[in-house]
């Protein structure tokens, strides 16, 4: 065997990388679903008093048209593995945390959605802190 192939370096992602990437795309349907909701929403396809983009207050204007066009780019970004996905998924989620949380007076109260990008954004970090820690100890 000679010098160069004993020191070849074999890439293949872990099992923790693998899981991620999964986690990611499932994270990338859950953005396009919304997304998909949000345009629903602007269109006025759903029956309902502020489910039109022309009845609604400013404040549901402005922030249904950024999560409209926020999340599709999110879940592209999500299911190709971009660096740029998840911060458009924080983005994304912040907005709506903010909306839900901040100003529960004019968004209404959904303690669900707060909840769920809360655990995502832990499963997140949970999965980076793993993959770092390997590659730590594999070096």
């Amino acid at each position: 065997m000679s010098e160069v192939t004993s020191r070849r370096v074999v890439l293949q992602p872990t099992m923790v990388e693998v899981i991620f990437a999964w986690f990611q795309r499932a994270i990338s349907g859950y953005c396009l679903l919304f997304g998909i909701l949000y345009w629903i929403r602007l269109i006025g396809f759903y029956p309902g008093s502020l489910w039109r983009f022309d009845l609604m207050p400013v404040h549901w204007q402005v922030a249904a048209v950024m999560l409209a066009v926020f999340f599709p780019f999110a879940a592209a970004g999500l299911w190709m593995l971009a660096s740029w996905g998840p911060v458009i998924w924080f983005i994304c989620a912040a907005t709506e945390t903010i909306m839900y949380a901040g100003f529960p007076e004019l968004f209404g109260r959904r303690p669900l959605i707060v909840a769920s990008h809360a655990a995502v954004a832990l499963l997140y970090i949970v999965f980076r802190v793993a993959i770092w820690m390997q590659k730590r100890r594999t070096r």
